[in-house]
């Protein structure tokens, strides 16, 4: 094979894999939307216990940081947009959505290719998400804090950010990382899991 040959079959290939990628996050995101009407459990100021995070953190931990921010943010939009978002502001529509969702997928992509990376990249990842809606909650929301927030007097907006936050994503976060501990049980999700397809 000459050289000529050799650059343009490791161009279709690159183009074959790229294509496969763009699928594959494009499925993922499909499955984010809707697992996330499968809600176990609402807040009335947005924020749900789902398996959302499950197809954001799969296939963070298969291509990485940078297409794992990508498939979030783009979650993150449609998650506003699809499911009814609440926001007061365009910050809480960045950081509750765009930016929350985007971390989420950064911090599973650092995983890539390690052991029990999923279940890694979810803790990771889900406190990523957890710090940018809590930021949002502590200088924006908690302007509107309630007086009261599960059977506490709320005086300070740094506390009531880290209950009501914590209340959806501490649940969401385990939630998630029980599910890929179970995945990793399945074999052929596994080798998923840790890229076996890809070596």
């Amino acid at each position: 094979m000459d050289n000529k040959t050799e650059k343009q079959a490791k161009t279709v290939v690159g183009t074959h894999y790229y294509i496969l990628r763009v699928v594959e996050a494009a499925m993922m995101v499909a499955l984010a939307v809707l697992l996330d009407y499968l809600v176990l459990y609402r807040l009335p100021d947005g924020g749900s216990i789902t398996l959302k995070m499950v197809p954001i953190v799969f296939f963070a931990v298969r291509y990485g940081c940078g297409w794992g921010f990508l498939v979030g943010l783009i979650f993150g939009g449609l998650n506003y947009i699809v499911g009814n978002g609440i926001a007061i502001d365009w910050t809480t529509i960045i950081c509750d959505y765009f930016l929350a969702f985007g971390l989420l997928g950064f911090g599973a992509g650092l995983f890539r290719g390690r052991k029990l990376s999923a279940v890694w990249g979810s803790l990771v990842g889900g406190l990523l998400m957890f710090a940018s809606s809590y930021f949002v909650g502590v200088f924006v929301w908690g302007k509107w804090m309630p007086e009261e927030f599960l059977g506490m007097h709320m005086t300070t907006p740094w506390i009531y950010s880290l209950l009501y936050n914590g209340t959806w994503a501490l649940p969401s976060i385990i939630l998630a990382i029980l599910v890929f501990v179970l995945l990793y049980q399945v074999k052929p999700v596994a080798r998923l899991l840790n890229r076996g397809d890809q070596k």
